[in-house]
């Protein structure tokens, strides 16, 4: 059964309704649990400007750091040009990038549009509207952006990685002078870094960008050996959006706390 018969099946049917055996709402009640925590907390992480760094620690909702308080600031304070009427913190100048990659990721877009829009809420199960207008028209159209903001997401790779450069040096306590180290948030904004580098460099946009338009890719031995490494990790594309996810936010936690005290960050080397 095609797409556009299963569509018509299940719009026949009231909005839940359906023959399924199964639990088939566990997954997206998952789903919208588990985005709806994350967008709670990052929207409120992103909000406070402050507890953000710790000495070579910067968090990944602050990255890069445009204009801000922090020794991490690019170009010094809150500039004056900045919406007066806009709750000011540094995370608001760079966050809508990441966040559009993720909005548009082909993955993300299947699952939350069965947990929070219910287009299907599942196989088979009825849905909340009646007719199916699809990604070709507003605001679904915007979708097609994805793989601009995927040339965005690679750029803040190496923003993230020279973070975890400046996570390597830290001021010694007896002289004062800057040495080199490795502290458990070192470790942290690595795997990070990891985690994000394996979502991003897995994406469907960037699989077609260096093996599309090509027939026969054994002729490309270069574009062969990328488009292999891609497609190795797209196979495991929602599993390292899911993890990405978790740790980008448990990163900001973990520099928040240690700014605040609560926790300490235990020096390795």
């Amino acid at each position: 059964m095609d797409q556009a018969n299963a569509h018509a099946l299940a719009s026949e049917r009231r909005f839940g309704a359906t023959e399924r055996p199964d639990a088939w709402w566990l997954q997206p009640l998952a789903i919208f649990s588990g985005l709806a925590v994350y967008i709670v907390y990052s929207t409120w992480a992103a909000l406070q400007a402050e507890h953000y760094h710790l000495g070579g620690y910067l968090s990944p909702f602050y990255s890069p750091e445009l204009f801000g308080d922090s020794p991490h600031s690019w170009f010094g304070a809150k500039p004056g040009w900045f919406p007066g009427w806009l709750p000011w913190s540094p995370a608001i100048l760079i966050l809508w990038a990441p966040a559009g990659f993720r909005l548009t990721c082909y993955y993300y877009r299947g699952a939350y549009y069965k947990a929070f829009w219910a287009d299907p809420p599942g196989c088979a199960v009825g849905e909340p509207r009646k007719h199916y207008r699809g990604e070709q028209s507003f605001p679904l159209i915007l979708q097609n952006v994805h793989r601009y903001f995927l040339y965005l997401a690679l750029l803040f790779l190496i923003f993230l990685s020279y973070d975890v450069w400046q996570a390597l040096w830290f001021e010694d306590a007896a002289t004062g002078e800057t040495v080199f180290g490795v502290g458990v948030g070192t470790l942290v904004l690595a795997l990070n870094v990891i985690l994000l580098g394996s979502y991003t460099l897995g994406c469907h946009s960037l699989r077609h960008l260096v093996g599309g338009g090509i027939d026969v890719l054994s002729r490309r031995p270069t574009r062969l050996k990328c488009y292999t490494c891609v497609s190795g990790l797209n196979e495991k594309h929602m599993l390292f959006a899911w993890l990405s996810l978790v740790w980008v936010g448990f990163t900001d936690v973990y520099v928040r706390l240690c700014s605040m005290g609560v926790w300490t960050d235990w020096r390795i080397l």
